[in-house]
């Protein structure tokens, strides 16, 4: 054949069929090619997860632990708190128990001197006319009723302390504390510190002496009787007093009660926690020893005592103004006129030096003995600065 027969053979045609099919295969190639790239990314996805997942869910595991620990301090952050409160009432209440104990013969003493001018008035018991020293009046005692006469009374006393003095503390560290959140504290001798313990010390004594007021009219009335017995204990007693007196009659000089208890106690407290503040910032001690609150309190003792004694006596006499059913009810101001009257300056202060030897030792162990079980029990309320 030819050259000239090549080139008169017809041009091969390119039907557009054929093109479409040469694109075709050419689209599917590369969506394999993205089907395969797929298929690869899900199998590492599928194969990468495990440690992903287990990090997740160790995450996710972690976060439930620390929601349930979180759940678990709620729910026992008030057994926690009552535990607290129940430790701090116990250490007030052991504290003025053991105290009163220890003092008790020299406080049946201070209410027999705080009577006596009653007795002479009235007739009856007591101790004997004169001006006795306390050796001299204690030994009269035991021998006009025996050794035990010393701590009469004093089962009523410790039924009295233990709920009041539990009160008292807790209120005085509760009011404390909340001063203190909204007025922090200037340090140990600043005004604004030594307010807010005269203002926690006498809403303590008013809690407390409120609580237990009808415990302490019958204390000083078991206590004041000497060898006639108009009462035999506790419950006789108060039924005695309701039955003579009406219900009243067991709230019988709360009011001058009130008047004594709670400047004395102000004054009790921001005296003891001034002085022990003071000696703690010289120190670098978190919480004081045993001889700095006996110092501490001994003269914390003394200071309230000698400021308040006469508002004390006043007391003592307007509890005894019902004994027996008889006697026509007298006012503070009545009584403190008529002491003054008849036994002048002195027997406003009658029973001041057997009060001094209860006082100094009573406040002193108090004191010491309510740091002791604090610290003993764990207590953290207010547990270092105050």
């Amino acid at each position: 054949m030819s050259g000239a027969s090549f080139a008169h053979m017809p041009p091969t045609h390119h039907w557009p069929g054929d093109d479409a099919g040469l694109s075709d295969n050419a689209g599917t190639d590369a969506d394999m090619s993205h089907v395969v790239l797929a298929d690869e990314e899900r199998l590492a996805a599928a194969a990468a997860p495990p440690a992903a997942t287990a990090a997740a869910a160790l995450q996710q595991l972690e976060e439930g632990e620390e929601e349930e620990e979180e759940e678990a301090e709620a729910s026992t952050s008030y057994s926690l708190d009552s535990l607290e409160q129940a430790k701090l009432l116990l250490s007030g209440g052991v504290a003025g128990a053991f105290s009163k104990s220890c003092t008790a013969p020299l406080a049946r003493l201070t209410i027999l001197y705080q009577i006596n001018g009653m007795h002479a008035a009235h007739g009856g018991g007591g101790l004997p006319p004169g001006r006795l020293g306390v050796g001299a009046a204690l030994r009269h005692v035991v021998r006009s009723e025996g050794l035990r006469a010393l701590w009469k009374g004093n089962g009523v006393t410790i039924v009295h302390r233990l709920p009041y003095s539990a009160t008292n503390f807790w209120v005085y560290e509760h009011v404390n504390e909340q001063w203190k959140r909204a007025f922090p504290s200037q340090g140990p001798l600043a005004a604004g510190d030594v307010a807010r313990r005269l203002v926690a010390g006498g809403t303590a004594g008013m809690s407390a002496c409120a609580l237990a007021y009808p415990l302490d009219l019958v204390r000083t009335r078991l206590a004041a009787q000497t060898t006639q017995r108009h009462y035999t204990g506790i419950g006789q007693a108060m039924r005695m007093i309701v039955a003579e007196e009406g219900a009243r009659g067991l709230y019988r000089g709360l009011g001058a009660t009130l008047v004594q208890v709670v400047p004395s106690l102000a004054i009790n407290y921001a005296a003891y926690e001034t002085m022990r503040s003071g000696w703690l910032s010289t120190t670098d001690r978190a919480t004081p020893t045993i001889g700095m609150s006996l110092a501490c309190g001994s003269a914390a003792g003394l200071v309230s005592s000698t400021a308040t004694f006469p508002l004390d006596l006043i007391r003592r006499r307007l509890q005894l103004q019902g004994q027996g059913g008889g006697g026509r009810p007298a006012t503070f101001a009545s009584t403190f006129r008529s002491v003054a009257q008849r036994e002048g300056l002195r027997g406003l202060y009658a029973g001041i030096l057997p009060e001094y030897y209860k006082v100094l030792p009573g406040v002193a162990i108090a004191f010491m003995t309510y740091e002791f079980m604090k610290k003993s029990l764990g207590v953290t309320t207010n547990s270092s600065q105050r």
